[in-house]
């Protein structure tokens, strides 16, 4: 199992050799009817679920593509993961990034 991680290291484990930088990508459509709910939201207060399972949705994809192009490289792990979120012209973008290693237990 791959492990992907925020941290530099992972514990149990030694950096043998660093791979490359890995990405992962998803832009996504909002839904109509989800704006004009995180409207009302916005108003009266409250989630936004639409929203909330469009990212989670966007988030589990761009890590198993970054797990993938890690695996392309001979990576067994990922360090260092970052995330980053915007939402341009009613399209929701989802980028991570981190450094694709291969470890071994110490």
């Amino acid at each position: 199992m791959m492990i992907v991680t925020t941290t530099n290291q992972i514990e149990g484990k030694q950096i043998t050799e660093y791979c490359d930088i890995v990405f992962g990508e998803a832009v996504a459509g909002v839904n109509m009817f989800r704006d004009i709910g995180a409207s009302f939201r916005n108003v009266f207060g409250g989630r936004s679920r639409g929203y909330e399972n469009e990212m989670m949705q966007a988030r589990t994809e761009v890590i198993e593509e970054m797990k993938q192009r890690a695996a392309a490289v001979g990576a067994t792990d990922i360090v260092g993961v970052k995330f980053d979120y915007d939402l341009a012209n009613e399209m929701l973008m989802v980028m991570c990034s981190g450094t694709a290693v291969v470890t071994e237990d110490k």
